[in-house]
């Protein structure tokens, strides 16, 4: 299953036996403990996403997503029994190869324990089987490490990621609302500008590779109003070491129910998006040939920070999760760019909810 997909299915309808959701309370975050789970919250992500090129080589090849998660079902959390499925730990994977615009992905999942999966308390430590995502040394010096294998997509990853910047909360503090009503909320932080080293192993050959990372971490039990279907969002690493993030939630006739997002400049200052500061305005659209969904592979982009037009590096970045949550939905390498055409940065735009409503 998917990041954001998943998230919009579950917080469409309540969980089993879970009470109703609560949303978020507004909370200081404190690291390194925010770093680690949250299992008593209903939906959690560590999202990572970036670009990647063979050493010696300038330019990006790839674009790659890791995605883990947790959820809490609600099912049988006064049971005794070690098999009873209260957590369970999903994770992703997909490589964008620009040159040959192949879109290249696989999943996984299985309830927490018996060390098959886990979200770990204190820290940044997910696993599922043989796929990980990690995190050490001191909070605003982190070193993240990840790796895994996928025999049918044909690539691996093996990457170490550096902090070059200090940890980015989102909203208020780290709250970041996601409607008019306070229960629509998450925490919410991300580390941009994150510089990796490793290695790329596509069809059974390695080869080392660098590139520039972005890493969400997103908890709640409710984000989002029954009007939202979908929505349509950004993380970019902007060229000149600052950080872009928006965002907007889309009503079923296409229009904003709901915005945000914020800019950090390199120095540190920045600056949060109210709702109505926010303004994507869909371009070029791309049809699947799978689901005959419409996406808009350009955008243009109003927020305080500027206006940008948003380009899809290559358009057949769209992610078939039949398999898990029976829906489809965008995500792929882009590029953000100024009025007079000229490169700012690089990242990534996720659009979901146009194949279809997203459900569970």
């Amino acid at each position: 299953m998917y990041r954001r997909p998943f998230l919009l299915s579950l917080a469409a309808v309540p969980a089993w036996g879970l009470a109703p959701p609560t949303g978020v309370r507004p909370q200081p975050l404190i690291f390194p403990l925010d770093f680690g789970a949250h299992p008593e919250t209903h939906t959690e992500w560590w999202y990572l996403t970036g670009e990647l090129h063979t050493e010696g080589e300038p330019g990006a090849g790839f674009g790659f997503q890791v995605t883990f998660f947790r959820t809490r079902t609600g099912l049988a959390e006064s049971h005794p029994s070690r098999f009873a499925a209260r957590q369970l730990v999903f994770a992703h994977a997909a490589l964008s190869d620009l040159q040959r615009g192949r879109l290249r992905h696989d999943q996984r999942i299985a309830r927490s324990g018996f060390g098959v999966a886990q979200a770990a308390l204190g820290d940044t430590h997910v696993t599922l089987r043989d796929w990980q995502l990690a995190r050490e040394g001191p909070p605003q010096q982190s070193r993240y490490r990840t790796r895994l294998r996928s025999d049918s997509a044909g690539f691996g990853l093996d990457l170490r990621l550096a902090a070059t910047q200090p940890v980015l909360l989102q909203g208020e503090a780290g709250l970041s609302r996601k409607g008019p009503d306070p229960q629509q909320a998450s925490h919410y932080y991300s580390q941009p500008q994150l510089d990796v080293s490793g290695t790329l192993t596509l069809d059974g050959k390695p080869t080392p590779v660098r590139g520039r990372a972005w890493l969400d971490h997103e908890w709640s039990d409710s984000l989002l109003a029954p009007q939202a279907v979908g929505w349509d969002w950004i993380g970019m690493n902007l060229d000149d070491g600052s950080a872009l993030t928006a965002f907007r939630l889309r009503r079923a006739d296409g229009s904003a129910w709901y915005a945000g997002g914020s800019l950090r400049r390199p120095d540190g200052t920045q600056r949060n998006f109210a709702a109505d500061e926010v303004r994507f305005t869909p371009g070029r659209r791309w049809t699947s040939p799978t689901s005959q969904a419409r996406y808009p592979v350009q955008w243009q982009l109003q927020t305080p920070a500027g206006q940008y037009t948003v380009q899809a590096l290559f358009d057949a970045q769209e992610l078939d999760s039949r398999a898990s949550t029976g829906t489809f939905y965008w995500e792929g390498l882009s590029e953000l760019r100024t009025p007079t055409g000229q490169r700012a940065g690089r990242g990534y735009l996720e659009m979901t909810g146009y194949a279809a409503r997203l459900q569970l």
